[in-house]
């Protein structure tokens, strides 16, 4: 999360680096638990190092910053990286707007262009959506 700081005759954008674990939505018993750092800039070192003894499952958007955490020799172990779709579908969703192209055209605008793939992709992550939102709060099946 970027943090406006005032520094000598300017404004510099320093870092809340904010992880949070919530297990409750997938029948964990843990409870839930934010912490908060705060750096400077926005380095790549600092997740490496709020991080150093972490292993498992890390779901953020695609900053490069997180690319070490996943290297498959890092101690004491990899983290799995899992991807935010609401990141990925924005891109498509851009491409898609049917909503903000209808209202282009009723302001007497030229509509933009909707890429077809980019509605089939938004349409699909919403499915991905749907089944989250069927399964929340269930145990995983045992097996």
């Amino acid at each position: 999360m970027a943090v406006p700081v005032l520094a000598r005759g300017q404004t510099a954008i320093a870092r809340a680096w904010v992880y949070v674990r919530d297990d409750r939505p997938f029948g964990g018993a843990g409870p839930p638990c934010a912490v908060f750092y705060y750096s400077r800039d926005r380095s790549g070192i600092h997740p490496q190092t709020h991080l150093a003894r972490y292993s498992g499952i890390l779901q953020a958007d695609a900053y490069g910053g997180y690319n070490k955490l996943y290297e498959s020799g890092r101690s004491p172990g990899p983290i799995i990286e899992a991807a935010c779709w609401s990141h990925a579908r924005r891109k498509f969703f851009e491409l898609a707007d049917i909503a903000k192209n209808a209202k282009r055209k009723a302001q007497g605008r030229t509509p933009a262009f909707i890429a077809p793939m980019a509605l089939t992709a938004v349409q699909r992550i919403d499915a991905l959506f749907e089944i989250e939102r069927a399964i929340n709060g269930n145990r995983p099946p045992r097996g």
